[in-house]
């Protein structure tokens, strides 16, 4: 183990895919030293995902999905196991009653929300739906649709499925998941982008109609002129926490 352990060059890192048993859409390609403990490499992820440290296995697996190991010893380093690029890391969640158990993560349809008859909404004089009306009423003109069905629709010709891309403002950076019209949302061109972070405001589904999958919180519609795709590689915002391990 000892040789194993003197190969190790301080300088490399592993460029690993980790998924989590509790999150089905959760997926994230997260770049780690080599150097870094077991135990460093499950608090990085615990601030990703929501699995504590105790509480978290963790497996490898190569490309072709075959198991590599169990990573059960904190203490040894990740380069002990010899990951390579691609490679998966797979998150166990061992507490019954984590964050990330029960599925309400990802199932929105989980969570007890308050509803009202339309017939009591109706009755209601405070409603945006009112106010709406009586705007119309004064100013009918001004909600007329004044966008065309191929608004920024120029501005699409080079984003593409699947382009690297960062979405002003915020320089927040993400993939592409839709390029289209988006019939809930108003006249023209949207890009549907997964944010690497959750920084977004859904996931992938917007008033009811669903446009792409994300986790939860890293989707978001924006239009085309906010948008810039290029290399865009996802940022590391703990990659000064590994120059201290």
């Amino acid at each position: 183990m000892a040789s194993r352990l003197q190969q190790i060059e301080t300088d490399e890192s592993v460029l690993l895919r980790v998924t989590h048993a509790n999150l089905k859409s959760f997926t994230s390609d997260v770049r780690f030293s080599l150097q870094m403990s077991v135990e460093s490499v499950k608090e990085k992820l615990w601030k990703k995902c929501g699995t504590s440290v105790n509480s978290m296995c963790l497996e490898l697996y190569d490309d072709s999905g075959a198991k590599i190991s169990d990573l059960t010893d904190n203490s040894i380093p990740l380069g002990f196991y010899s990951p390579l690029d691609g490679y998966r890391l797979h998150i166990i969640d061992l507490d019954p009653s984590s964050v990330t158990s029960g599925g309400w993560l990802e199932d929105t349809s989980l969570v007890e929300k308050y509803q009202i008859s339309e017939e009591a909404y109706e009755k209601r004089d405070d409603t945006f739906r009112k106010f709406k009306e009586k705007l119309a009423s004064q100013n009918p003109s001004a909600f007329e649709s004044k966008i065309s069905d191929n608004y920024m629709e120029e501005l699409c010709a080079n984003i593409k499925v699947g382009d690297r891309c960062e979405v002003e403002p915020g320089k927040i950076r993400g993939s592409v998941k839709f390029v289209g019209r988006a019939e809930s949302l108003a006249p023209g061109f949207w890009v549907g982008v997964q944010y690497d972070e959750p920084l977004g405001k859904n996931d992938g589904k917007v008033k009811g109609i669903r446009y792409f999958d994300s986790p939860p919180l890293h989707g978001a519609m924006v239009r085309p002129d906010k948008v810039k795709v290029g290399d865009y590689p996802e940022l590391d915002p703990f990659d000064d926490e590994e120059d201290e391990i």
